[in-house]
């Protein structure tokens, strides 16, 4: 029951079905899906490790706020680790591999075709997943596996990006690792992560709640103990 309800809310706040700053309500969620309050407390929990719910004193339990400082500091984790897993992918990703990231870079070319902001999300998410992989550090799959939900999530925050011009930067950094240059595919990472920074930042102000600070959050935690 834990992890239904971990699942099930963990899709609608990445989807954006529920949105940044948004309160869940314990009644509400455990009559919706079903469960006691004890797995649904356990399932945010674990929802606030993944970063993506907000356990407020006196207030409960919010999605998370999903500041531009929060924005702002995935972005700075992002460039340089999926910077070494482009360089990494280049010199060790298999006929496999380069199969899979190909069918991501159509699936983006199809949703963005479609328009289907949902499946431009998930394909280009899944792209960047798949380098990650294609790299085969399991010290760096580790390290990026808790971004992985909240880069989806900024990815649908974000859709109105442009997607044609992500879908183009997909390709020549798709091409880079599929001709093993490394020093290429590491540079085109960097600076198709860059691109979308400034304008994540700023969509992020307009979604996020200003009275929500998760680090005044915290702060009125530690005192409580």
């Amino acid at each position: 029951m834990r992890q239904r309800a971990y699942d099930s809310l963990r899709q609608r706040i990445v989807e954006a079905e529920l949105r940044p700053g948004q309160r869940l309500v314990e009644r509400d969620l455990a009559a919706e899906l079903q469960v006691s309050r004890i797995p649904l407390r356990e399932a945010l929990r674990l929802l606030e490790a993944d970063g993506l719910v907000l356990l407020v004193p006196h207030r409960g339990a919010l999605v998370a706020p999903f500041t531009p400082a929060d924005v702002r500091n995935l972005f700075d984790v992002r460039e340089s680790l999926e910077s070494l897993a482009a360089r990494l992918a280049a010199g060790r990703a298999d006929r496999a591999g380069l199969k899979q990231l190909a069918a991501r870079l159509d699936s983006a070319r199809s949703a963005t075709r479609a328009g289907d902001r949902d499946a431009i999300a998930a394909a280009n998410a899944g792209f960047h997943i798949d380098i990650v992989g294609l790299a085969d550090n399991p010290l760096l799959t580790g390290i990026m596996r808790p971004l992985e939900a909240r880069t989806h999530w900024l990815f649908r925050l974000t859709a109105q990006r442009d997607a044609a011009q992500q879908c183009s930067e997909h390709e020549e950094l798709y091409d880079a690792i599929q001709a093993g240059d490394g020093d290429r595919a590491a540079a085109l990472a960097h600076d198709h992560i860059a691109a979308g920074r400034r304008t994540s930042i700023d969509l992020a102000a307009e979604w996020t709640d200003p009275e929500l600070d998760p680090e005044a959050v915290a702060a009125r935690r530690r005192r409580r103990r």
